[in-house]
C-alpha cells in the first residue's frame, strides 16, 4: 500500500503530524509514506528513515512574487505523480486540500467541514472525517489515520513513543557544558501575544545555576536575545541554524523554556524535557502534557479556533512558578 500525507506547515504542526509514522509502520511495515511539505520544512522530514520521499511545494515562492505561473507550476508537478492508494490531509486548510486533490490517488480523505479550520477544504476529499476541532491537536491526528487504516492506538503507545525527529548531522559546531545543565530558552514566536517577556527569561538565568542557550529564527527573535544577554551576562546565544542542527541541539538538551512554538514541541518530539509556556492559546489542545513535558498558562480564556492577537496573558505567569516546574523536571 502506497499512501501520501499532506502536512505544508507549520513547524510545530508538522511535528504534531508527524507522530503517527511511527505507528502506521507499526501497524503494517510495507505500507509506503510520501510525505508533502513547504519547501522550507523539508530538512525536519529528509531524514526520517520511516518516510519514502518527501516532496516540497514552494508556497512561499509563490506568495512572494505573486507569479500564478509559479503557482501552476508548482501544483502541476504533484499532478504527474504515480497514483497513491490513499492521500490524507492533515492540514485542513484549502491550500492543502487541493494539492491533495491533485495527487493522483483512489481516495483522498480529510477532516470535514465542521472540523476543519478552513470549512470549503472538505469539498476537495472523496471522504471526510468528523473530529471536534477543539480536540488536541496530537490526538486528532491520531484519530485521522486510526480511521483512514483501521487500527486503534492507544494512550499507552502515544505516551511511550519513540523519539521521531532526524538529523543528518553528528556534531554540534557549539559547545555545550560537561558540567552544568544546558537549558534552551526559546525567546521568540509566531505572534508577540505568545511571547513570553525577555525580562522575565533574563531574570530566570539568574536564579538557576545552568548553562543556558538561547535560539533564534529572524532578526527581531535575534533581537530579544540580545536584550536578554544585556541583562544578564552568563548565556549563550546561537548563530542562526538550519533544522537539521537545531534537531541536534535540542536531542542533546536537557530542557527546552519556550512559547507554544515549534523548536518546544520538537522537544517534546525528542522526549526531552520541556516547559511550554501558554497565553492567548489553548495548552489542552497544543501539547501533550507528560511526566517530562509540562505547561504553565495563564488565566487568560482562550477560543481554541482563533488567537486574541491583543491577549498579553503570558506576561502575567511568573518566574518563581516557572523555577518550580525547572526544578521538578530536571533538578
Amino acid at each position: 500500500m502506497k499512501i501520501a500525507i499532506v502536512k505544508l506547515s507549520a513547524l510545530g504542526d508538522i511535528v504534531h503530524a508527524m507522530i503517527v509514522i511511527q505507528f502506521i509502520k507499526k501497524f503494517n511495515k510495507e505500507i509506503s509514506i510520501d510525505w508533502f511539505v513547504e519547501e522550507g520544512f523539508k530538512d525536519l522530514l529528509e531524514f526520517h528513515p520511516d518516510i519514502n520521499k518527501v516532496y516540497s511545494i514552494n508556497f512561499q515562492k509563490v506568495k512572494k512574487e505573486k507569479s500564478l505561473y509559479l503557482l501552476f507550476k508548482e501544483l502541476k508537478k504533484v499532478n504527474k505523480l504515480n497514483p497513491y492508494d490513499l492521500v490524507i490531509d492533515m492540514q485542513g486548510l484549502i491550500k492543502s486540500a487541493i494539492i491533495s486533490k491533485l495527487i493522483p490517488s483512489k481516495q483522498t480523505l480529510g477532516f470535514d467541514k465542521f472540523s476543519s479550520r478552513e470549512r470549503l477544504a472538505s469539498i476537495f476529499y472523496s471522504k471526510t472525517f468528523k473530529c471536534s476541532y477543539t480536540k488536541n491537536v496530537i490526538e486528532r491526528n491520531i484519530a485521522l489515520i486510526e480511521n483512514a487504516l483501521g487500527f486503534c492506538i492507544s494512550d499507552e503507545e502515544i505516551y511511550n513513543k519513540i523519539p521521531f525527529l532526524h538529523s543528518k548531522r553528528k556534531k554540534l559546531s557549539f559547545q555545550q557544558s560537561d558540567f552544568k545543565k544546558n537549558i534552551i530558552l526559546i525567546p521568540g514566536a509566531s505572534n508577540k501575544s505568545k511571547r513570553f517577556p525577555h525580562f522575565k527569561l533574563a531574570e530566570l538565568t539568574k536564579l538557576i545555576d545552568a548553562n543556558f542557550i538561547i535560539i533564534w529564527s529572524s532578526e527581531e527573535e535575534k533581537f530579544l536575545a540580545q536584550q536578554i544577554k544585556e541583562i544578564s551576562h552568563d548565556v549563550n546565544i546561537c548563530n542562526k541554524l538550519q533544522l537539521d542542527s537545531l534537531i541536534l541541539l535540542i536531542s542533546q538538551a536537557d530542557l527546552v523554556i519556550g512559547p507554544d512554538t515549534g523548536p518546544t514541541h520538537m522537544s517534546w518530539a525528542l522526549n526531552i524535557p520541556s516547559i511550554t509556556l501558554f497565553g492567548p492559546t489553548p495548552g489542552y489542545r497544543n501539547t501533550l502534557v507528560t511526566s517530562i513535558n509540562k505547561i504553565i498558562e495563564s488565566k487568560s480564556k482562550v477560543n481554541p479556533s482563533k488567537i486574541n492577537k491583543n491577549d498579553y496573558s503570558i506576561k502575567d505567569i511568573s518566574v518563581e512558578e516557572v523555577i518550580a516546574t525547572v526544578k521538578e523536571l530536571i533538578f
